[in-house]
């Protein structure tokens, strides 16, 4: 027999806000098993998804979706049951009627690493496709792009409050991607 979880509407469960008074996250959501669900400012669902620990995947969206995280609603589970999760997250995305914009054609932007290729800004594109670049001098530039979207991106989360230290993969940069270490 299978243990399945009973799923609580998200219209039940209460807003908890992204940044603190004391500029930080969520931490009971630290080491838990569940499905969280993240809403903008104006408290509009933005993205469902679920996790093996709730507390770091809501910190990964923090970095690559900034403007949309402002709220999030959590329901954790003892064990991780991929079915009972799946279930839930399709439960709160028929709740909202309509499928969150972060899990419709953007979903990457919210699941995976900021690729600072696209946000080369005119000038660094023309040095990165300047014909006597070599790779060496490529990926110099690359690393600096992402130091650039990194700066940006904590400037912005500093001003929003936001306390805690953020480390980001510095393996990554080479690759011109940005995500959490």
């Amino acid at each position: 027999m299978t243990n399945v979880t009973k799923v609580t509407p998200l219209a039940d469960i209460e807003y908890i806000p992204y940044i603190d008074k004391n500029g930080q996250l969520p931490a009971i959501f630290s080491g838990k098993i569940g499905v969280y669900a993240i809403f903008n400012q104006t408290k509009i669902l933005q993205f469902v998804g679920y996790s093996r620990d709730i507390y770091l995947s809501i910190k990964q969206h923090l970095v690559r979706q900034p403007q949309q995280c402002y709220w999030v609603k959590a329901q954790t589970i003892e064990l991780p049951n991929r079915t009972n999760l799946e279930t839930i997250q399709q439960a709160w995305i028929e709740e909202n009627s309509s499928l969150p914009l972060g899990n419709r054609d953007n979903k990457q932007a919210w699941t995976q690493p900021i690729n600072v290729i696209g946000l080369m800004t005119p000038e660094e594109k023309e040095k990165y496709y300047h014909p006597a670049n070599d790779e060496l001098a490529q990926t110099k530039l690359v690393k600096n792009i992402a130091r650039r979207v990194e700066g940006e991106i904590l400037l912005l989360l500093q001003n929003r409050g936001l306390q805690e230290n953020l480390r980001f993969n510095p393996k990554l940069k080479e690759q011109g991607l940005l995500d959490l270490k």
